[in-house]
């Protein structure tokens, strides 16, 4: 088969097949007598293991898994499977934690806070917190205060507050500073508990997607192995 050949099932060009050839996305190549490349079934399925791998592990991990393989390291192959698919995980745990704390919340908005901001001493009795609590969250990166120009000391604006606030009913809630601290930049990001909500659903079949991509390039990967099995010689 010509590149043209393995291009047209993908709607790819034919040099975008050599340049998958040139990254060692393909086992070795023969040349014709004309210094053409030739291609064989088992170049067309290491093409189909690549791009389904790729919707999944993105384009440079797929890549290395290929590279792998063909140099004869499956586990290094397979190390970087099993690495993706640990992320995926851990990115599905972080998504639950957020979703609980959510749940968590208070239906009652924070208080609205009017005037200037708030000292930490102000905040602290505010909550019913010590200040070294309100540093402490400070340095987990839960609350963020800006320094006054004139005095130098920690102030507390509007949103510094309700981050305050739902930072005391999360760790009420028994949630760690780490996921509090999660939990609200995922907060911050989406801007605010009701585009969260959305953020939420959109994380999930974000999730779901990749999950779906992975395993379609597992089979396909699975094919590729199946027929690099088959195409070494027999001992004996």
């Amino acid at each position: 088969m010509r590149p043209i050949d393995l291009a047209r099932e993908h709607g790819l060009s034919a040099q975008a097949v050599r340049n998958y050839d040139d990254a060692g996305v393909f086992p070795p190549t023969e040349r014709g007598e004309t210094g053409h490349r030739r291609y064989t079934p088992l170049h067309a399925q290491a093409l189909r293991a690549f791009l389904a791998l790729r919707r999944g592990h993105g384009h440079q991990r797929a890549v290395e898994i290929m590279r792998a393989t063909n140099r004869g390291d499956v586990e290094s192959a397979y190390r970087l499977i099993d690495a993706a698919h640990a992320e995926l995980l851990a990115e599905r745990d972080t998504r639950r934690e957020v979703a609980a704390a959510l749940d968590t919340l208070s239906t009652t908005a924070p208080r609205p806070v009017g005037g200037r901001p708030l000292t930490v001493g102000e905040l602290g009795r505010r909550l019913g917190v010590h200040p070294a609590t309100l540093r402490g969250w400070e340095a987990e990166g839960i609350l963020r205060p800006v320094r006054d120009r004139a005095t130098g000391y920690r102030v507390y604006g509007p949103d510094c507050v309700r981050d305050a606030e739902i930072a005391r009913q999360l760790r009420r809630g028994g949630y760690l500073l780490h996921q509090v601290a999660r939990f609200l930049e995922s907060l911050r990001a989406a801007g605010g508990a009701d585009a969260l909500t959305a953020f939420l659903g959109a994380w999930q079949d974000r999730l779901t997607a990749r999950s779906r991509a992975l395993l379609a390039g597992a089979a396909h990967f699975d094919a590729y192995l199946t027929l690099l099995d088959r195409a070494r010689p027999t001992e004996g």
